[in-house]
């Protein structure tokens, strides 16, 4: 079976952001939870593309005592069987400290390494979502009036929560760009 057919599957309809389309191209409109004034558009994505609301699951701190950040998630998942990758994303309405966004681009990869789990021993898919490239972004200044949109990159690749790509001020965000596919 596909990964994204298992996804579908897996995930409920409620926690999936549904996509539109941009002069025939997909894209997705997110959206911060607390502040609805607040949101990102990423254009381009490939036809494939699953965004998971992942702040829809409710918090695991009735099991984990949250010491460490353990509860803590990030906004949304986009995950693309097509492009094998996995676009772990936080939007900040402002900023916030650069601890608490790896902390929930950390939680949100254990909920995706979860999932995985799930697929592999629930629908007996042992190389389900193996081979994923994963990125890590940071989406700040969601509200403020657009100014040209200003990318940093702690490292040359944003694969781990801690090297995760800084965006401010979102203007015209492209998938393969947020995926690391194109310049």
């Amino acid at each position: 079976m596909m990964d994204m057919d298992i996804l579908s599957q897996m995930i409920r309809d409620t926690a999936l952001v549904p996509l539109q389309e941009d002069y025939g191209k997909p894209l997705v409109r997110l959206r911060e939870p607390q502040a609805p004034d607040s949101s990102a558009t990423i254009r381009s994505l490939p036809a494939d593309a699953i965004v998971i609301k992942v702040d829809a699951f409710r918090s695991p701190d009735d099991i984990f005592k949250g010491l460490h950040g353990e509860c803590k998630r990030a906004d949304y998942v986009i995950i693309s069987a097509e492009r094998k990758c996995i676009l772990y994303i936080e939007i900040k309405r402002t900023k916030d400290a650069w601890n608490q966004i790896v902390k929930q681009l950390m939680g949100t990869q254990c909920f995706i390494k979860y999932c995985q789990e799930v697929g592999k021993v629930f629908w007996d898919e042992s190389s389900f979502l193996a081979g994923y490239k994963n990125r890590f972004i940071s989406i700040g200044h969601t509200n403020i009036a657009k100014r040209k949109t200003r990318i940093t990159r702690i490292e040359k690749q944003h694969d781990t929560p801690d090297r995760a790509m800084k965006i401010d001020w979102p203007n015209y965000l492209q998938f393969n760009r947020l995926a690391g596919l194109a310049a």
